[in-house]
């Protein structure tokens, strides 16, 4: 994430430097229009595309005595407007944590370019893990997924949600398609722009596949574990950034990292490879919602593993890097050690020759005879 500087001069209307300063302006101009077609009843209708949940689906229990009506939902075509909404909603809540957070915290601790961009990333990546594992955590507890990991599988297709999980899925893709306009807003460099790339389009095709395929339960469980270990090593490196010698997070997470991996795993093969290849419902409906065939069931665990093997390998790499980086600053203090007691000894040794040239001066001797 690159450094913004602001210029001297105003802009050309319309420019790049234009757009970027000014991009979240324009932005919430573009989300006031939606909002302000909620007033008028002609437009109404096509501005609740984009603010409100669709696919409503009302379903009546009778649980006690009175009977009780139940709102979920399923997911249709009509999410890509919910999705372009809350995108536009998390390009301002960048700008706000960037602008009233982030450049006040910049500006009193005057970070190097490389700390600075890292600093940006971490704090906004930071924000986000904390809200989006909170509120993933929130809805795992209410609707009992992690008392009961049978209901991962149990009863699939589960083409119904509550509204929780389907505001949380939504929110998600919407953040992470908001990240692509922000390499140009923040002035990403293009060394890091491959990186972003990669990473963004690991989450985006995750959750899509996991959101159209019906596998929003396993999707959240493993959101809401990935998202408390990323979370950890974000706030380990602005801890890192405020004090170097504070580095004790960096080894939790490591350890925490690879479990992660191993129970990603684990509930993947649990629930695709073993829940669902032995549910009764076997078969291809695409109207119902049922993708449970072994074509997809392979090629939904292939993509899991693969994901966990690439982040293992990036993860092995990094801390390679940093045991290469440890033991080099090491390397260097000890040589900086002998040369150190080495130039003390030679300041020891003038002060001995000058002290006994002055013992044997003329004057000394003259002294000595007399």
């Amino acid at each position: 994430m690159g450094i913004r500087k602001k210029a001297n001069k105003n802009p050309p209307v319309l420019s790049h430097e234009f757009v970027i300063q000014n991009h979240a302006d324009i932005v919430s101009c573009v989300a006031m229009v939606f909002l302000l077609g909620l007033m008028f009843e002609v437009t109404s209708k096509f501005a609740v595309l984009f603010i409100t949940v669709q696919y409503n689906v009302t379903i009546s229990t009778n649980e006690g005595p009175e009977e009780t009506a139940v709102n979920h939902f399923h997911h249709g075509i009509k999410d890509l407007a919910t999705v372009f909404f809350y995108m536009l909603v998390a390009i301002i809540m960048h700008a706000i944590i960037q602008e009233y957070v982030l450049d006040k915290i910049n500006r009193k601790k005057h970070f190097s370019k490389t700390k600075h961009s890292k600093f940006n990333e971490s704090g906004q990546l930071g924000a986000f893990y904390f809200f989006s594992f909170g509120w993933g955590a929130s809805i795992l507890l209410s609707e009992n997924f992690l008392s009961n990991p049978v209901t991962l599988w149990e009863g699939y297709p589960h083409t119904l949600m509550p509204f929780q999980m389907k505001f949380y899925l939504i929110c998600q893709l919407s953040y992470w398609l908001h990240a692509l306009p922000e390499l140009y807003f923040q002035k990403t460099k293009k060394e890091d722009i491959p990186r972003q790339l990669v990473y963004v389009f690991l989450y985006l095709v995750h959750i899509a596949g996991a959101y159209i395929l019906n596998l929003n339960r396993l999707c959240l469980v493993l959101l809401v574990l990935h998202y408390f270990v990323e979370l950890l090593f974000h706030v380990s490196r602005l801890i890192y950034f405020s004090n170097e010698n504070r580095q004790m997070g960096f080894t939790l997470w490591a350890v925490l990292f690879v479990l992660a991996r191993l129970l990603t795993l684990s509930l993947s093969v649990l629930t695709v490879g073993f829940g669902l290849a032995n549910a009764d419902n076997q078969g291809f409906d695409l109207a119902a919602g049922n993708f449970n065939v072994l074509f997809v069931r392979i090629t939904v665990l292939a993509a899991v593993c693969l994901t966990q093997a690439f982040m293992m390998w990036k993860f092995i790499n990094f801390q390679l890097r940093r045991w290469r980086e440890h033991a080099q600053a090491q390397t260097m203090k000890k040589k900086q050690a002998p040369s150190k007691s080495k130039s003390k000894k030679d300041k020891a040794n003038g002060v001995n020759g000058v002290t006994s040239h002055g013992a044997d001066s003329p004057k000394a001797r003259k002294e000595k005879s007399s």
